[in-house]
């Protein structure tokens, strides 16, 4: 069974939405609402700055704090994939989870009621396609893999991968490359 990851490079990341995009049109959500969070750095005094985009999704982490708060099991861990999911038929919208979240990855859509988080685009996995945002990442700033396959890409990138906060101890499995 796999352990779906993904990496995001910080220092490829243009900020140019892309991601942002595909994710709410694969997901069908409105204009408003996004799965992905975007936060600018700057770093450094004049003339020596340095500017970093970051973005920011579920995590899904291997102890995710927003599963044992959901009173209907609607959060749940994919044995399968590893995901963290929603379902949204158990989903009542009391919004736990996203208060629960300590990467404030969780979002409450109005329009249907229910709690939504990133799922890595898993119509597109179960169809052998990468999530929307990795295929249409221009730079080529995100990365999707197998945490359990040591061959490609993928896993060359991972010894430089991180969490980015190791100090919630959530076992994130969205990593980031912040060093070239």
């Amino acid at each position: 069974m796999p352990r779906y990851a993904l990496i995001v490079d910080v220092k490829k990341c243009v900020g140019c939405f892309a991601c942002r995009v595909a994710c709410q049109n694969q997901n069908s959500l409105p204009a408003e609402t996004s799965l992905i969070r975007f936060e600018d750095h700057e770093t450094g005094k004049y003339p020596k700055v340095k500017y970093e985009v970051l973005t920011l999704q579920c995590m899904h982490c291997e102890d995710a704090p927003c599963v044992p708060v959901c009173p209907t099991n609607a959060s749940v861990k994919d044995k399968q994939t590893g995901l963290t999911l929603v379902n949204p038929d158990k989903c009542i919208g009391c919004r736990r989870c996203v208060v629960a979240c300590p990467y404030h990855a969780r979002h409450y859509v109005k329009e249907t009621g229910v709690v939504q988080g990133c799922n890595l685009c898993l119509s597109l996995l179960q169809a052998g396609q990468e999530p929307a945002c990795v295929s249409t990442c221009l730079t080529k700033a995100r990365l999707f893999g197998d945490l359990d396959d040591p061959k490609g890409d993928f896993a060359k990138l991972l010894p430089k991968a991180k969490p980015l906060r190791p100090d919630f101890k959530t076992k994130p499995t969205t990593l980031y490359i912040f060093q070239a």
